[in-house]
């Protein structure tokens, strides 16, 4: 991967902690993003800092557009400049379709679209000037599969997916990929927004048996980034042991 600056959101912790890891170990430079786990971040600095890579946190709300140009000109000032950028912040909330308020549906496609709408506009002209980079978003497989109680996050994932599209063919000519990882079920640590158990994780079936590590997701990211993931863009790469086969 060589010497790159990687810009994760919602980096403190799950997917994103072990993207910053691995994209780390690869020897990027890491910028952590976070708008409110600042400690929790500063924890996963440390974590790239003793695997032999370099990070810091860069704290702000990725859905206020001063916000994000601040934080991407922090990056340009550390780092002198972005190369990847992995829009991975987003809330999951679950409720009834009829009881979903219009401020809850606001927030969630806010943090899933418009930030990694803000986000991906201010990097892309960063990783112009470089001569290329790579964008990737994480997404969901309730993007494609649908669920029960999960409207706000199903709508916000299946347009990630969309925008990946346009965002790839907009940024093509100027070096840059844009993909879209698509998780199913994977072991995480779940936070206040998001129930132990949700009401799509019933019944679905997962040939290989088994739920997927937060390692493997980022893996996968970190191939996406690398040398040998420079004619892949466009695509939804799903990563879910079988669960949902397209």
């Amino acid at each position: 991967m060589g010497s790159k600056i990687a810009l994760v959101t919602g980096g403190a912790k799950n997917i994103g902690r072990a993207i910053c890891l691995a994209l780390g170990r690869g020897g990027a430079e890491i910028l952590v993003n976070t708008r409110q786990s600042v400690e929790i971040a500063q924890e996963t600095v440390k974590l790239v800092e003793a695997a032999g890579g370099e990070a810091m946190v860069v704290q702000a709300d990725i859905t206020d557009p001063g916000d994000v140009a601040r934080m991407v000109a922090t990056g340009v000032d550390a780092y002198a400049g972005i190369d990847i950028l992995v829009n991975n912040a987003g809330i999951r909330k679950e409720a009834p379709l009829t009881e979903v308020s219009f401020a809850e549906w606001r927030e969630i496609l806010s943090g899933m679209l418009d930030g990694s709408f803000l986000c991906t506009q201010a990097c892309a002209k960063v990783m112009r000037k470089r001569g290329g980079g790579s964008i990737v978003m994480i997404g969901g497989m309730t993007g494609h599969s649908g669920a029960k109680q999960r409207a706000h996050v199903v709508t916000a994932r299946a347009g990630l997916a969309g925008f990946t599209k346009a965002a790839a063919m907009d940024l093509a000519e100027f070096g840059i990929t844009a993909n879209c990882v698509v998780p199913g079920l994977i072991d995480t640590q779940r936070g206040v927004h998001n129930p132990s158990n949700p009401h799509h994780h019933a019944g679905r079936a997962m040939p290989l048996g088994r739920r997927g590590t937060a390692d493997e997701v980022a893996a996968l990211v970190r191939f996406l980034c690398g040398p040998e993931a420079r004619y892949i863009t466009g695509q939804s790469l799903h990563i879910n042991g079988g669960a949902l086969m397209i």
